[in-house]
């Protein structure tokens, strides 16, 4: 494994003379910008492991993406060999369905201390929740961002994670002031976590049990999202979502396209740069 690499792999080719905020906003930037958040393997027969040597051989060699075990444990490696003071968190997502968060560990996120502040990172979260810059770790403090207002709350040694909503605009549709999820109020829960330090160990039955069990989204849907310089793509099952944030003051642009089996691999590749070895079954 090899950090010049990692930088030709997202683009990135700035100057980095010390681990400093700076370039560590600009890595994360970088890293979502290029690697998707996916879980295309699960859908093509592949098993996902969670050594580091396999995972950068994927996204870094074969030029995939995928799910936050595996980018987010990527970005701690690239992080660590810049030296970074960098350790593994784990938190439990929002399930709006459900109205509350998951009993499960289900996520993998990063905390960095820079000049004593710690600083949230995490580049696999996909879709419209992903944030763009690394999020101070300070509760109630609003932290603007492309994609929204991003917030902390901390009660009792839990944080949480929350976004401010924006609506979607569809061309598609003609009732437009659709907001992004049902629960009530502009504000969307992503997840909590603990500062609990965290090893990728830990996450070993959470790896299996995502690849096994029928229930999770993950196992429902093939997946594919991509951060742009303007918002967000998104590939879901056959459904293609090209989201354009604050298109209008408060108001996301969202076009939707359904695509045929034969399209999908045209659109991996054009607009993903995703070329998959084995066949994808949506």
């Amino acid at each position: 494994m090899n950090i010049q690499e990692y930088f030709g792999r997202i683009s990135f080719n700035k100057p980095h003379k010390e681990a400093d905020l700076q370039t560590l906003t600009a890595i994360l930037e970088h890293h979502i910008q290029t690697i998707p958040f996916e879980n295309l393997s699960m859908h093509c027969g592949e098993a996902i492991e969670l050594d580091l040597q396999s995972t950068y051989d994927k996204i870094v060699r074969k030029k995939r993406g995928g799910w936050c075990l595996e980018t987010n444990h990527l970005l701690f490696w690239a992080l660590q060999e810049l030296g970074y003071d960098v350790c593994i968190l784990g938190a439990n997502s929002y399930e709006p369905a459900e109205n509350g968060y998951t009993a499960e560990m289900n996520h993998l996120l990063l905390k960095v201390v820079i000049k004593g502040d710690s600083y949230i990172v995490d580049a696999g979260f996909g879709g419209s929740y992903q944030m763009w810059q690394p999020l101070i770790l300070i509760s109630g403090k609003d932290q603007p961002q492309g994609p929204g207002i991003f917030r902390f709350m901390e009660d009792n040694g839990t944080w949480y994670l929350e976004k401010v909503k924006r609506n979607h605009f569809i061309p598609q549709h003609s009732n437009n002031a659709s907001s992004d999820s049902p629960d009530m109020g502009n504000i969307r829960k992503i997840h909590r976590f603990t500062l609990e330090p965290r090893h990728i160990d830990d996450f070993k039955e959470l790896n299996v049990y995502l690849q096994v069990s029928p229930d999770n989204i993950l196992q429902k849907k093939s997946i594919c999202s991509l951060q742009t310089t303007s918002g967000v793509l998104a590939l879901v099952g056959w459904t293609l979502s090209e989201m354009k944030y604050n298109y209008t003051e408060g108001m996301d642009l969202v076009n939707i396209t359904t695509l045929t089996d034969e399209e999908i691999e045209k659109i991996l590749k054009d607009k993903f740069s995703i070329v998959l070895e084995n066949k994808l079954v949506p």
